[in-house]
C-alpha cells in the first residue's frame, strides 16, 4: 500500500469512479478516446490527483484515483468531467449534434 503525505496527514485514500456517456452512445473511440485520456491526465496533474488505473472504453471510463482528504469525491469528478467535456465539444464539433444539451 502506497501512503501519501500532507503537512499534517498520512493517507491512502483511493476512489473508484465509473462514468458513462449519455445514453451509453459509443463515441469514445479513435481520436476522441486518445484526447479524453490526455485531458483526464492533464486535469489530474493540475489538481494533484494521482491516477492508479484507468481505461477508456467505447461508452464508459472506469478510473481509480488517489486524492488528498480535503478534496471531496464529487469535487474530483466535477473537475475531471467538466474540463474534459468542454474541451471535447470545442475540438470535435460533430459531438454537439449528438449531445445537443452539452451534457456529455
Amino acid at each position: 500500500m502506497d501512503y501519501r503525505y500532507g503537512s499534517h496527514t498520512v493517507y491512502p485514500i483511493e476512489y473508484h469512479f465509473v462514468w458513462v456517456t449519455q445514453y451509453r452512445y459509443q463515441v469514445l473511440s479513435g481520436e476522441i478516446a486518445e484526447r479524453v485520456r490526455d485531458l483526464v491526465r492533464q486535469t489530474c496533474e493540475a489538481f494533484e490527483i494521482r491516477i492508479i488505473k484507468g481505461v477508456v472504453s467505447k461508452d464508459h471510463i472506469p478510473i481509480l484515483v488517489s486524492a488528498s482528504p480535503n478534496m471531496a469525491p464529487s469535487e474530483i469528478m466535477r473537475r475531471i468531467k467538466g474540463r474534459t467535456s468542454s474541451c471535447l465539444f470545442e475540438e470535435f464539433p460533430h459531438l454537439k449534434k449528438r449531445y445537443w444539451g452539452k451534457h456529455f
